[in-house]
């Protein structure tokens, strides 16, 4: 018997300040407030699945991807997301087109990154 494919899966992304992203996850991104408490700021995802702003002092965002959505239709959640002032990234050599969507080998899954204002690497994902 497998425990893990029925719980509910909890996203986590550190921030030296969790209060200033706040606004981004909840207005920006649109995600419903669950709780939040001095630990962190708590998300619907959605399905039961919750992403936390966890408070870590010393973070230092990574240049890799914290967490990332798959959504059925990249090119229109891109809009959306730059018509609320989202900027993404475009890195040299990766051969993005001028949504900074990159498409993997083959030209199946398509992926396109931001950062939340503290720097934290976001992706988006259509597979």
């Amino acid at each position: 018997m497998s425990l893990l494919p029925s719980a509910r899966p909890i996203g986590f992304v550190f921030s030296a300040d969790p209060q200033a992203l706040k606004p981004f996850y909840a207005d920006v991104l649109g995600l419903p407030l669950v709780s939040e408490d001095g630990f962190a700021i708590a998300f619907d995802l959605g399905q039961g699945a919750m992403l936390r702003l966890t408070n870590l002092p010393s973070h230092k965002p990574e240049p890799h991807t914290a967490f990332g959505w798959s959504v059925a239709d990249i090119r229109e959640t891109i809009a959306a997301l730059k018509a609320k002032g989202v900027v993404f990234k475009t890195y040299e050599g990766f051969g993005q087109d001028a949504d900074g969507v990159w498409a993997a080998p083959g030209g199946s899954t398509l992926v396109a990154w931001f950062p939340d204002p503290e720097g934290n690497l976001l992706s988006l994902t259509q597979f």
